[in-house]
């Protein structure tokens, strides 16, 4: 492969990668796919995914994961279980593109990067201990299985206050601790916490801790850091809403990033400020974040560098 100069290569798995290999498999450029260290991406953490289209009695995300990476497979996709840890990408049309796995260097004519983006934890053993039993970071994708039950969110942003009005419609109750006096989020958000009667705002509070049975939340521990008081709140759900970090860091400097690290593409395209370079899902994506809305852009992406390539001849 080292000699060969490959028509695409796909950078990351997940629901926009396997899309993007299934599309351009059909296409005939036989790509070739490197997982990265997560392969799956960020859904092989999800239990339960009951919002994708085409399963009518849900599924796991490691479940869904392997569907769709089957599905790449049948079309002669090659997937590597490897992590692509260099790039140097052409800036001109037509130019080759160069990146590494270790010690391997692969040359692509397009490159499309679904390297997704990690959620942002507080760090905590429990969080750890109750993924998939209770602690989340998404509510959009988790939520429902808390309908009547009371949950509680941590964050102070736009992303906290907007899961917690979203939780608020499903939910008894949200309790949403901000670690310090004020919000950080925007007016408008504020005003939609403030104005939602069944969220409460602890202002300076943290969580410490989390406890339950046979891995399920059933108590957050939270203290006041002014006070140093420390208290528990019975609830089912805690979900972690302090923002997400794109895995782009090994293209800065080349590939134009918007100020939290997104990778910006024009409008209406996957396509990136480099020709033959195309972005798809969560690494582009801050504002839907979703499984479905990845796949979709996985398909742009694969389509647009089919494109890409037809234009080349």
């Amino acid at each position: 492969m080292e000699n060969n100069i490959l028509d695409c290569v796909i950078i990351g798995s997940g629901p926009s990668g396997y899309t993007a290999a299934i599309y351009a498999a059909r296409a005939d450029l036989k790509p070739e796919l490197f997982t990265g260290l997560e392969p799956g991406g960020q859904l092989t953490t999800t239990t339960e995914v009951d919002n994708f289209p085409g399963y009518p009695n849900g599924i796991t995300g490691p479940e869904m994961m392997m569907d769709l990476q089957k599905q790449a497979e049948r079309f002669d996709t090659k997937v590597h279980y490897e992590l692509i840890t260099k790039a140097e990408f052409s800036t001109e049309v037509g130019g080759v593109h160069k990146l590494w796995a270790g010690e391997k260097e692969i040359l692509a004519k397009t490159v499309i990067i679904s390297t997704g983006a990690t959620a942002k934890y507080l760090g905590l053993e429990d969080e750890k201990k109750y993924s998939g039993g209770g602690v989340s970071a998404c509510a959009t994708c988790d939520g429902f299985f808390y309908k009547g039950k009371d949950v509680v969110v941590v964050g102070a942003g736009d992303t906290a206050a907007e899961e917690a009005t979203y939780l608020a419609n499903l939910c008894a109750k949200v309790t949403l601790l901000v670690r310090k006096d004020h919000f950080r989020a925007s007016k408008a958000m504020v005003h939609r916490v403030e104005n939602t009667p069944n969220i409460e705002v602890k202002f300076n509070h943290e969580l410490i801790a989390i406890e339950g049975e046979n891995s399920l939340v059933e108590r957050a521990v939270v203290i006041n850091n002014k006070t140093q008081e420390t208290s528990k709140i019975d609830v089912h759900g805690i979900f972690i809403a302090i923002g997400h970090k794109p895995n782009t860091d090994i293209f800065v400097g080349q590939i134009t990033l918007d100020e939290n690290g997104y990778i910006v593409t024009e409008k209406g395209s996957s396509r990136t400020n480099l020709p033959g370079v195309f972005a798809a899902g969560d690494v582009q994506d801050h504002i839907y974040r979703q499984a479905i809305t990845a796949a979709g852009s996985g398909c742009m992406a694969a389509i647009d560098a089919e494109r890409y390539l037809m234009e080349l001849k």
